[in-house]
């Protein structure tokens, strides 16, 4: 069982930014994670493709072991030195801008042979013609007792002043919907 390692160093770009994308391949097989960035609309991501693929070729040429049989065991993210810029404000001051670098390590480990547990396959059931009639028949039976129990269609009772569909619509409309519409107006009328 043969760890290999690859790591991406001074990145220009906010670890907490590239933590998003490295969480989304943890524990995925290498060829599932080149899947997953490939079509990963996020900055950092193809950055991060070309680190797995860096560590497969790793595993190819120093271990001769194939590509379907690793999986990344773990990537982490990890803070790297924060270059200091100054923006110029109003009355001689000036305010501090923060621009971040990251460092990302990641670890490609071996499927053990025997590891790997299958799923087992559930295979759907197939009614016959004779079978799927009964079926039906049952659930007519159920439905037909059903009704029975429920006894005779009565009046319904009378609904209250102002409880029809349209007053309901016309005050849900006017309490909240209206009030939105005000609270996220582009421009104020």
């Amino acid at each position: 069982m043969m760890q290999v390692k690859a790591s991406l160093n001074n990145v220009r770009m906010a670890p907490r930014k590239v933590r998003l994308v490295a969480n989304l391949i943890k524990g995925l097989s290498t060829a599932r994670a080149k899947a997953q960035l490939t079509f990963l609309v996020k900055k950092p991501a193809p950055l991060i493709l070309k680190l797995v693929n860096s560590a497969v070729a790793n595993a190819k040429h120093d271990f001769e072991i194939e590509e379907n049989d690793l999986f990344i065991k773990s990537i982490v993210v990890e803070a790297g030195a924060t270059l200091r810029r100054w923006l110029p404000r109003a009355m001689g001051r000036a305010s501090a801008i923060r621009k971040r670098t990251c460092r990302v390590k990641l670890i490609l480990d071996e499927v053990k042979p025997g590891s790997v547990k299958k799923r087992k396959i559930i295979k759907p059931e197939v009614l016959e013609k004779e079978e799927v009639a009964q079926e039906v028949d049952r659930r007519e039976e159920k439905t037909k007792v059903l009704v029975k129990e429920a006894g005779p269609k009565g009046v319904p009772p009378a609904k209250p002043h102002s409880a029809s569909s349209e007053a309901k619509y016309k005050n849900f409309s006017r309490q909240t919907i209206g009030n939105i519409k005000k609270v996220f107006r582009r421009k104020s009328i």
